[in-house]
């Protein structure tokens, strides 16, 4: 695998990494308040105002373009365990399981290129 290679995995997982630190504290931090509602009092504070709407709505459809080229990428590189990338994009967040599904594509694309076979396009 080409340096290049390596480096951009390490951007990806490094990335992945303070998405969950950054996500993960705000969900622990809204779940220990008292009367948060659960789930639906979470997902009716996503939308409590126009910002925290736009956002979410921006991330829902950032979550859709984002499962559309990993189905697609999967597919071509043959990555297995795909279904695991979108449940985990739901139960963790897809801040940290995008850029993990593109450190193990760009892995996949490195080690295609290495072998000799056609890895595809540069990312």
């Amino acid at each position: 695998m080409l340096a290049k290679d390596r480096w951009l995995v390490r951007v990806y997982a490094l990335i992945a990494v303070v998405a969950l630190a950054a996500t993960w504290s705000q969900n622990i931090r809204f779940f220990l308040q008292e009367d948060n509602g659960g789930l639906v009092g979470f997902v009716e504070a996503c939308y409590a105002s126009a910002p925290a709407a736009s956002i979410t709505n921006d991330v829902l459809l950032m979550v859709a373009a984002a499962w559309v080229l990993m189905a697609v990428e999967a597919r071509r590189l043959r990555i297995p365990h795909l279904w695991a990338y979108f449940v985990l994009s739901g139960l963790v967040a897809i801040s940290v399981t995008f850029p993990v599904f593109l450190a193990v594509r760009q892995y996949r694309i490195g080690r295609l290129r290495a072998a000799g076979e056609d890895g595809g396009e540069e990312p």
